[in-house]
């Protein structure tokens, strides 16, 4: 679903593995264990609680529930807070994120303006329009100067512009969108391979690569993982991949 602010997606993964091998996050995330609480590890740092908000960019294992947990990601949200790799949510924070997992796009919403207020996120219209584009063909790979080109930039001065916009790099943003789709195609039953290429990957085994280093599982494990996602039925108001 796209941010009513900025053109960022927020997509919901069920997991459902007992573990996730260590990987870093590539945007800020939501993570809710189902049956119980979970454990984040990054060095013998632990951080555990059954709703968690997780720093991008850190990584990290996870140990889960019997049942497995369910992720949230927040497409273009800065980490709001100085904990070095995740922080517990409660109370009415807590509650709204439950909703917004549970597919109610009211609060995707509202969790988005509790953890950054909109006048923080809005984006330039030429900005905007350039992540629009990278979300509307992920097999498109947007080249550098054509970003330069329609931000009006040296092509330098548009990649830093692009990165404090988005919070990510221009090149990374790209592979998490393209990332996002492969994983929405798989979702809906389509083969690895099959998907790999719809959203410009090189080949299965890149996309393989590039899934296990940013989930902690393989695309194999996550789509067995659909059999024990119930969530994934009532998570149609988000329309963003649905995988893990």
């Amino acid at each position: 679903m796209p941010d009513p602010v900025a053109p960022f997606l927020t997509s919901c993964f069920p997991v459902g593995t007992r573990a996730l091998a260590p990987h870093a996050n590539l945007v800020t995330a939501v993570l809710a264990g189902r049956t119980g609480p979970l454990c984040l590890d990054r060095g013998g740092l632990c951080v555990e609680g059954d709703l968690l908000l997780v720093r991008p960019g850190v990584v990290h294992g996870v140990a889960l529930a019997e049942r497995g947990a369910d992720v949230l990601y927040l497409n273009g949200l800065a980490f709001p807070f100085d904990a070095p790799l995740a922080v517990a949510l409660e109370g009415a924070l807590a509650q709204v994120a439950r909703n917004a997992l549970g597919g109610d796009a009211v609060a995707v919403a509202e969790l988005r303006d509790r953890l950054a207020p909109p006048r923080e996120r809005m984006l330039p219209p030429d900005m905007a329009a350039v992540v629009r584009a990278i979300h509307g063909d992920p097999m498109w790979r947007m080249p550098q100067d054509e970003l330069a080109s329609r931000l009006g930039m040296e092509r330098t001065q548009a990649l830093r512009a692009f990165r404090r916009a988005t919070g990510q790099g221009f090149r990374e943003f790209k592979l998490w969108s393209a990332l996002q789709y492969a994983t929405q195609q798989m979702a809906g039953g389509a083969l690895v391979r099959t998907a790999a290429m719809d959203a410009g990957f090189a080949d299965t085994a890149h996309l393989s690569r590039v899934f296990r280093h940013v989930f902690g599982l393989t695309p194999s494990e996550g789509i067995a993982g659909l059999a024990v996602a119930p969530v994934i039925a009532r998570d149609r108001a988000l329309r963003t991949a649905r995988l893990m």
